[in-house]
């Protein structure tokens, strides 16, 4: 048990650990002393009766006009940070020991009312977290250094930390890559594929661990090392068979070209077949570094303009945009397929003005006007803003902010409108597989452990007045046609038998038949040179208001 001293000192509030209690505080167990300008508290009473002390803190910074508090011993601030909730008084706060400023103090100090922090030092990601909040930092010694794994994945700012999606990890990892780790795992959202360099199996278990606290799924660990140890792999094949379903995490072994060439090798004395192996391992290390560099520079490509797109929500001033937006009236969604007319109703009142609900598609026009909308597919990576122009070439070699982009972007089909849902509104990209970019990760959805899962069935679109729920009802790849790319029907009858065409083909009955007064979305894209992998989903819920 600590017992704790909190001292004022002119306008500031002394929080010290007592190591040596003096005479008259020798029988303090869970008690607290209150005298003129000072208290002593057990941590276990503070931890048992926060509102208590936090009243008396208030009460003190209230009567003594305090405005700063100083914690001397890093070992209490985790205890003392959450007293100051609610706080008004106190607006900075200083943190005597000289130890780096964890992130999960960083999460208790942006609930308190403080706008300014005295430390040693933080890591540079948790400047920009303060900035957000509108808090300065000041650093006695000079920006804390990242560490390897922040280094290796360049992680220095918050967005990229929570954007990321591939991780390069190398073993034996230091402690400090341990706890950044663990920072990473807390922040990020979309998190899917993480290289590691060795089999070790202590820094495996520890990933494992930190994955489920922070309750990770369908992440693929790739392991880029040629093992040879039989309870390494035991433990690798064990995991996968029997916790990799649990979990949603799963290994696989990426032996190098040297590794297999050298055990292929050995099987066979024909200096011809050796020649031949090496040329073809030759021939197969020249078309995967080609690969690996388009896949990286592309998954580089995506993940910069994700994170300027993130900006750009972040620094827009959507009221503005909306305020332009709403003096064009009602032509902008008109569902009720009314006539866009200049003429005064009977009472000679405006006509309504439709509300935005999602302003930050609103904060994407500013960057390119034909921005139609916000897509996400669980259990894949498509999670990008839609747009849409006059064809269906355009946004193949462009990409969001209209440059030239082999990725291209994920466009709707030019002849479907942007805010009234056809009977069939269509979606294309490119199939990034390698990368995952774009709908590279569609075909995640012909895969068992995908359409066996209810939870990737809700497909959401959202545009600036409303928000769409589509509920998946047909997967297939099949060969290239355009018998699904109808966008409208003339009746109810010709609409139906086209929904039941869709839904006859999928390799999974996922028991939901559209009727003929139904609406649907496609998402499309290629398979290979001659196939496509094909998904409809009907929708389930259209949202008018702010949730």
């Amino acid at each position: 048990m600590k017992k704790i001293l909190i001292r004022i000192k002119n306008n500031e509030l002394i929080f010290k650990e007592r190591i040596k209690l003096q005479k008259e505080y020798k029988n303090l167990l869970n008690t607290n002393v209150i005298s003129s300008n000072e208290l002593v508290f057990s941590d276990d009473y503070i931890i048992e009766n926060p509102n208590i002390v936090k009243t008396f803190i208030s009460d003190l910074c209230k009567t003594y006009r305090v405005n700063t508090a100083i914690i001397e011993n890093a070992t209490l601030e985790n205890i003392l940070i959450p007293l100051l909730e609610k706080n008004e008084y106190i607006t900075n706060l200083i943190l005597k020991e000289d130890l780096p400023l964890s992130y999960s103090l960083c999460e208790k100090i942006i609930t308190t009312n403080i706008k300014s922090i005295n430390c040693y030092n933080l890591q540079p990601f948790m400047l920009e977290l303060f900035d957000k909040h509108n808090i300065i930092v000041e650093s006695r010694n000079e920006i804390l250094f990242l560490s390897n794994f922040m280094l290796e994945n360049n992680l220095n700012i918050f967005s990229s930390i929570f954007y990321k999606m591939t991780l390069k990890m190398t073993f034996p990892m230091k402690e400090q890559d341990e706890e950044d780790f663990q920072t990473f795992c807390k922040v990020n959202k979309y998190l899917k594929t993480i290289h590691v360099n060795m089999a070790s199996l202590r820094d495996l278990e520890n990933i494992i661990d930190t994955l489920k606290k922070n309750n990770k799924r369908n992440i693929k660990i790739l392991i880029h090392d040629n093992i040879t140890d039989m309870k390494t792999i035991e433990f690798l094949k064990n995991f996968n068979q029997k916790k990799k379903k649990r979990y949603k995490i799963y290994f696989k072994l990426a032996y190098s070209e040297d590794y297999i060439s050298e055990n292929i090798i050995k099987h066979t004395n024909s200096k011809i077949l050796k020649t031949c192996g090496l040329i073809i391992i030759f021939i197969i290390m020249i078309t995967f570094g080609y690969i690996f560099y388009d896949n990286y520079t592309s998954m580089q490509s995506d993940e910069i303009i994700k994170d300027s797109i993130s900006k750009v929500i972040e620094i827009t001033d959507v009221d503005k945009i909306i305020e332009d937006l709403e003096l064009e009236g009602p032509s902008i969604d008109n569902d009720n397929n009314e006539s866009d007319t200049n003429e005064p109703n009977k009472d000679n009142e405006e006509p309504p003005k439709k509300e935005v609900i999602n302003k930050d598609i609103v904060s994407l026009l500013s960057v390119n006007p034909e921005t139609a909308g916000w897509l996400e597919v669980k259990g894949t990576n498509i999670d990008y803003p839609i747009v849409k122009t006059i064809n269906n070439e355009y946004y193949l070699k462009h990409n969001f902010y209209l440059e030239d982009d082999n990725n291209g972007w994920v466009f709707m089909d030019y002849r479907n409108e942007i805010d009234n849902l056809d009977d069939n509104t269509i979606f294309y990209a490119h199939n990034r597989y390698h990368s995952g970019v774009m709908f590279g990760t569609l075909q995640n959805t012909l895969r068992k452990n995908w359409y066996t899962n209810e939870e990737n069935h809700i497909i959401t679109y959202r545009t600036l007045y409303h928000t769409y729920k589509f509920r998946v009802f047909s997967i297939y790849k099949i060969y290239k046609t355009n018998d699904y790319m109808s966008t409208l029907f003339t009746n109810d009858e010709i609409r139906s038998n086209f929904y039941q065409m869709l839904k006859e083909r999928s390799i999974y009955d996922f028991e939901i038949t559209p009727t003929g007064t139904d609406k649907i979305i496609t998402l499309s894209t290629c398979k290979d040179g001659d196939n496509r992998i094909v998904l409809h989903a009907v929708l389930e819920e259209k949202i008018d208001t702010i949730e």
